[in-house]
């Protein structure tokens, strides 16, 4: 018997048809079994009504899979918990520059460069293989936002400015500089199109294919602390304060829960899940 289909609505208002295949997708992501898989599909779906939004049967799914496993529960929250870092856009920056280290860049956070006209505050300068690259991070906590052209027209225009100055300098450590742009969300349209003409490197969510920051977070192990399924609002943000973005920097400085009031046994709980999530 074909599966019934149902229109679910979008963060963006857009009204689209219920896709399974994604919904196991994004499960399959968090590690989850196969079975387990299966399991919260089906719940899922006999759950589903016309109109429903992708954020309810998000949560739904998210409900289901936490009672399985914390850890899965936590990597399928992955999207949300970046979200989470703001609202300054500041935690991201130095998420960035966490995934940069982790690769092999040299970063540097919040320099002031100067350029030809004026000068600049750099949210990540990352170095490899000789080569600056000039990171601009746009940050968004609507995951109806899309990273529109204004964005790269604007990071571009940065980067012309900086440009000359820096492969000037005698005393440089690289041959040459990239721009690149970088976005928790995605670009649109015109904004890809802009930015691949422009010679900037676009990095978002799911850009480019294979390689975005998701596949980049995940085959990396570098998730921020937000995707915890045991750490408060408040204790988040108090780790946050204190420039402690991954989950494998609060390993190291697990003694800031102790600041927190956080008792012995749920501190080993919390650094027991953030060793799962880094595999430490």
């Amino acid at each position: 018997m074909p599966t019934k289909q149902f229109h679910i609505t979008k963060s963006t208002g857009e009204k689209v048809d219920f896709s399974m295949e994604k919904l196991k997708n994004s499960l399959q992501f968090s590690g989850a079994s196969n079975d387990m898989v299966e399991e919260i599909v089906q719940k899922v779906q006999d759950e589903l009504y016309h109109g429903i939004t992708t954020k309810e049967i998000y949560n739904r799914a998210f409900s289901l899979l936490k009672k399985k496993e914390s850890v899965y529960a936590s990597k399928y929250k992955l999207k949300k918990a970046i979200y989470e870092l703001g609202p300054t856009g500041f935690p991201f920056e130095k998420f960035i520059s966490g995934i940069l280290h982790y690769s092999g860049f040299e970063t540097k956070v919040g320099e002031i460069v100067q350029g030809t006209c004026v000068s600049h505050e750099i949210d990540v300068l990352a170095t490899k293989n000789n080569i600056l690259n000039v990171i601009e991070c746009k940050f968004h906590s609507d995951d109806g936002l899309k990273c529109n052209v204004k964005v790269p027209l604007y990071i571009n225009s940065r980067y012309n400015d900086v440009k000359t100055p820096l492969e000037s300098k005698r005393d440089k450590t690289f041959t040459t500089t990239k721009g690149w742009v970088v976005t928790n969300t995605r670009f649109s349209q015109d904004a890809f199109e802009y930015g691949k003409c422009a010679g900037l490197y676009l990095l978002s969510w799911d850009y480019p294919h294979g390689d975005g920051l998701k596949e980049r977070i995940d085959r990396l192990r570098l998730y921020p602390i937000t995707v915890s399924t045991l750490l408060s609002n408040r204790e988040k943000h108090f780790l946050l304060e204190r420039d402690v973005v991954l989950c494998r920097e609060l390993v190291k400085n697990g003694f800031l829960l102790d600041h927190l009031g956080v008792s012995n046994g749920r501190k080993q709980r919390i650094l027991k899940e953030m060793k799962s999530l880094c595999n430490l």
